[in-house]
């Protein structure tokens, strides 16, 4: 590779940045991206890989394999713990350094507990595979612990499940909770009947899906008390244990299993940059994505805050994708002398899936839900995988649930690591 070229740095393989990284391969330019994880996630469908419905392998994809036809492109695992704006330099955990002559920021995003912190390790949230499989340990652990014990009234609290937040994430799990219950799990058990699983959505604002217009958060509420969610909606959570969650200091609801969907908070990069920051972190980017004060410096994604024409581009991967390659694509025109242009967003529509045949779209002025909107969200999302394989064994494995209504992936791996055999 030509060290001579101008050196591009990416730090984040996740939407964003991996859009940013194919629109500047077989370029006249150095690149490197950086993640802190050898894998690409499709993160759309980790809650899947949460509930048993497909393997992490299937959403997910090494970086460097993606990469590997890409000569201008080389691939860092590494963890960025500090930028240097003024010396075009990041620093890295274990201490190396590593200079760009321009950089983009697409680091995403992570939980917000709103400064609930202690609530974490008893309501994990699902941005990574780690969580995922965190997540389908407790859920499926949860209906092992109630099949041993006797009384039926003391299984309640192992087979309460309550999901915080009725975001497109919230709605996924609680969806796919209750089928598991009503159908997966039946006649699998001996002394329980995995009907009587109880599954509470909460959420603070008025309905679900508060992104979606009212027409759609209704068809979801529908859609959702079809599989025997309970909802609450204006409803504070203003305690979690591990016996459950309290809401507005008054109700206790005993669960032992306790999901976060609630809220995130930006990467902690963006506080590194020196720059104007939202109240959760995200950067105040210029019209062009770049950032106050450094031309070269780009910020794109979740971590990014930009309003056009009084509205935010959301934080989403159509979002992300879009402004990796816009990036990108300004980094393209600074180089050649050319001054960069300002941030179009182009909404292809929001789609969230409830359970089998149950979703809501919105596409344009397009709104619709229940089967219609389940096929188009099944097929953008197939086709957004990365991979022929992934997209092949996906599809084999959703054709298979929906007739059988079987989880492929409900293998149970503990935290703790196993103990050697006497």
């Amino acid at each position: 590779m030509n060290n001579q070229l101008p050196h591009v740095v990416i730090v984040g393989g996740g939407f964003g940045g991996l859009e940013a990284a194919k629109r500047l391969a077989r370029k006249q330019v150095r690149v490197t991206l950086v993640d802190r994880r050898n894998h690409h996630l499709f993160q759309p469908l980790l809650y899947q890989v949460a509930t048993g419905g497909l393997s992490a392998a299937e959403i997910a994809m090494p970086i460097r394999k993606y990469m590997h036809n890409y000569k201008n492109i080389s691939v860092w695992l590494a963890q960025v713990s500090d930028v240097k704006t003024a010396e075009r330099e990041l620093i890295f955990t274990d201490g190396q350094v590593l200079t760009y002559d321009y950089l983009i920021i697409a680091s995403g995003a992570t939980h917000s507990y709103f400064g609930n912190d202690a609530w974490a390790h008893v309501a994990p949230g699902l941005k990574t595979i780690e969580d995922a499989f965190e997540i389908r340990r407790r859920v499926f652990s949860a209906f092992e612990r109630a099949e041993r014990i006797a009384e039926s009234a003391d299984r309640n609290a192992d087979l309460t499940f309550v999901v915080v937040g009725a975001g497109p994430t919230g709605v996924e799990l609680a969806g796919s909770i209750a089928e598991i219950s009503r159908n997966t799990l039946v006649g699998e058990f001996r002394s329980l009947d995995p009907k009587a699983t109880r599954v509470i959505l909460v959420e603070g604002l008025d309905r679900v899906l508060p992104v979606f217009s009212p027409k759609l958060s209704d068809s979801a509420k529908r859609q959702l008390e079809s599989l025997g969610v309970e909802i609450r909606c204006k409803a504070k959570v203003t305690s979690i244990t591990a016996a459950g969650v309290t809401l507005d200091e008054k109700e206790q609801i005993a669960a032992h299993t306790v999901l976060w969907a609630a809220g995130v908070k930006a990467s902690e990069l963006g506080a590194k940059l020196g720059v104007p920051l939202e109240r959760n972190g995200t950067v105040k980017v210029n019209p062009d994505l770049s950032v106050p004060g450094h031309p070269e410096v780009f910020v794109v994604g979740d971590l990014a805050s930009l309003a056009i024409a009084g509205k935010r581009v959301p934080g989403v991967a159509q979002g992300a994708m879009q402004m990796g390659r816009h990036a990108a694509q300004n980094i393209l025109a600074l180089i050649a002398a050319k001054p960069g242009k300002p941030f179009a967003y182009n909404d292809k529509g929001s789609m969230a899936t409830i359970g089998r045949s149950s979703a809501v779209a919105q596409i344009g002025r397009w709104e619709f839900g229940g089967t219609l909107a389940w096929l188009a969200w099944a097929l953008v999302h197939l086709m957004s995988l990365i991979g022929f394989r992934n997209r092949l064994v996906t599809l084999v494995n959703w054709v298979w649930a929906y007739f059988t209504y079987q989880r492929s992936g409900r293998l149970i791996f503990d935290r703790e690591k196993p103990t050697a055999p006497p």
